[in-house]
């Protein structure tokens, strides 16, 4: 029988144990370390205590959770396996290269991220200035609507594609009282991203923050499709960068996104 991997319906029905092991997983990752009781973390998956104890066993066993007094959280085996994971992308060793050498973005914020869904997700993070608090981390996910490696990623994608992703969306994720409302205002964002060359996102997570970013085209049709952008924080709402400085780091950003995308050319970014 052949499973389709979209429909996690099959799947959890064809092996519930090894689906429900995944949702204890999600749910240890999604507390952000606080532990989770044996109850909780039953409740949070709609199972039987009895059966999410034995699962809870065999994943302490491969140390994949861990137990304290105050319950369970993920184990040291997960990072081991992102680890494994994560080295197995050349792009993320040569974008943390390629952020040293950059005379720009070694003194920038600078992140790699790529789409999920509706979502951002964080693959790599290079801290050349003071560190952001307020930013995304390594492993985190932003709408994609409200940010701008969101808007670089869509920017590949056709109006069509979008709507395709967004398809049944009315409104969109409200972070701030400036994040991009409807799918309407997302598709113009897009198309201004498009027409500039670069996405910028301003105050749409954070309100102090100014983001900019661009696409990484991939080198095979069906690529892992990611971005690259850079974080700067700006003390009142109504700063931004100049204008200099934001042509500097998109030319920086630039380079970048074509050493990562065309591995066989320039070895480094000057």
């Amino acid at each position: 029988m052949t499973v389709d991997r979209g429909d996690s319906d099959n799947v959890a029905n064809l092996a519930p144990a090894a689906a429900r092991a995944m949702r204890i997983l999600d749910v240890l990752a999604e507390s952000r370390g606080t532990a989770l009781s044996l109850t909780e973390i039953a409740d949070r998956i709609g199972a039987a205590k009895s059966s999410t104890s034995n699962i809870c066993v065999i994943l302490e066993a491969a140390r994949m959770i861990r137990r304290d007094s105050r319950g369970f959280v993920l184990g040291l085996r997960t990072v081991e396996l992102g680890g494994a994971y994560l080295s197995s992308f050349d792009e993320i060793r040569e974008f943390y290269r390629l952020c040293t050498e950059s005379e720009v973005l070694r003194h920038r914020l600078v992140q790699l991220a790529t789409l999920e869904g509706h979502d951002v997700l964080y693959l790599a993070r290079y801290e050349g200035a003071t560190p952001l608090v307020l930013t995304a981390a390594v492993g985190d996910r932003f709408p994609a609507s409200a940010t701008a490696l969101g808007g670089a990623l869509l920017m590949v994608l056709t109006p069509e594609q979008i709507a395709m992703r967004y398809e049944g969306e009315q409104n969109l994720p409200i972070l701030t009282e400036h994040s991009t409302p409807t799918v309407k205002d997302l598709q113009a964002k897009v198309q201004s991203a498009r027409d500039r060359g670069y996405s910028i996102d301003y105050g749409e997570v954070f309100s102090t923050v100014f983001g900019i970013a661009v696409p990484i085209r991939p080198q095979l049709r069906d690529g892992q499709p990611m971005a690259v952008g850079v974080s700067i924080i700006e003390r009142r709402r109504d700063s931004i960068p100049d204008q200099a400085t934001i042509d500097e780091t998109v030319a920086a950003l630039q380079d970048m996104a074509h050493a990562l995308g065309n591995p066989m050319s320039c070895n480094a970014m000057k």
